[in-house]
């Protein structure tokens, strides 16, 4: 069972439109209301697959009843912690080109007590697990060190533990040593501070985030495929979509195909890219199953050329 954590979960309702024009009024021509937030997608994507999972999260207001109900209909099993806040909606403008714009609320404060409830009900939840996947935005609010600290405690209990974040997060993340680590290439550059303006670069900066204590790096770059750097070997892969109807949950998608193929090598990859590439293939934020997987499409390059010494801390 893939235990998930999601700290800002939210209602993501998606939009088709023919085009978007500042300051007029668009007409969709498609809609679909989703349950949202990286990890919560993870586990649609787990599920959707015949994999178990479980997803943890916390839900406050009628928007909060509401993404219950979506998750259960979904035959997601939803681990509620109530809080006071409410939880958030999300809205997603896609066009027949592929140019997505969102808008995110931010998401409401987590309180002190809201936190440790949440943090006790993880701990609780990973004794059954194989692997915890933390992802998305840390709540406004929410000291960085708060999130470091869930993700040692994970460490130091011997679970398996894979985030998906950004910013500060995401190097507390790395320096609680957990196993895996999938930034998106601007994830990454901002936790290295530098540009990547090559896979080099890309390279460079997954070495950076393992010098840190991170086990693997799994690399989203869009359309460009995926990078997995681990102790070993430097793969790349990609699989591309002719028709890309929606990138929302594609990174979600590639971490939950990475993770149910054992999250180790080329056949983690391979599955991983092949489920991202389904998931840009359909509307809103809804995850593939197994009719959606184009696995022939995949294509996986190994790169010993590229593969850099554990680079000194800092």
């Amino acid at each position: 069972m893939i235990l998930t954590v999601t700290l800002n979960p939210s209602l993501d309702r998606a939009m088709e439109i023919d085009r978007l024009g500042r300051g007029a009024v668009i007409r969709a021509t498609s809609t679909r209301l989703d349950p949202g937030g990286k990890g919560v997608n993870v586990s649609r994507a787990l599920l959707a697959n015949g994999i178990p999972s479980r997803a943890v999260l916390p839900v406050g207001g009628e928007e909060g009843d509401q993404l219950v109900r979506l998750l259960e209909s979904e035959g997601v099993e939803p681990l509620v912690v109530p809080i006071a806040g409410r939880t958030r909606s999300n809205i997603t403008l896609a066009e027949p080109d592929g140019t997505v714009t969102k808008i995110n609320e931010s998401g409401p404060v987590l309180a002190g007590p809201e936190f440790a409830e949440i943090t006790r009900a993880v701990l609780v939840a990973a004794d059954s697990a194989d692997w915890v996947v933390a992802c998305g935005s840390v709540p406004p609010g929410l000291p960085v060190a708060a999130f470091g600290d869930l993700c040692a405690r994970l460490v130091d209990a011997g679970v398996r533990l894979a985030v998906d974040t950004s910013g500060p997060a995401l190097r507390a993340a790395a320096e609680a040593g957990v196993a895996l680590v999938k930034p998106n290439r601007e994830e990454l550059a901002e936790a290295v501070g530098t540009p990547l303006r090559s896979l080099g670069d890309v390279v460079d900066a997954a070495a950076r985030l393992r010098s840190w204590g991170a086990g693997s790096v799994l690399a989203s770059l869009g359309a460009d495929g995926a990078v997995l750097v681990d102790a070993t070997a430097v793969l790349t892969g990609e699989s591309p979509v002719a028709r890309p109807r929606s990138t929302v949950g594609a990174g979600d998608a590639l971490l939950a195909g990475f993770l149910a193929a054992g999250a180790d090598g080329p056949e983690a990859l391979a599955e991983g890219l092949a489920w991202g590439a389904a998931a840009v293939s359909l509307p809103g934020s809804r995850m593939p199953g197994p009719a959606d997987l184009l696995r022939n499409a995949v294509r996986l390059h190994p790169r010993p050329d590229l593969v850099r010494p554990l680079l000194p801390q800092g």
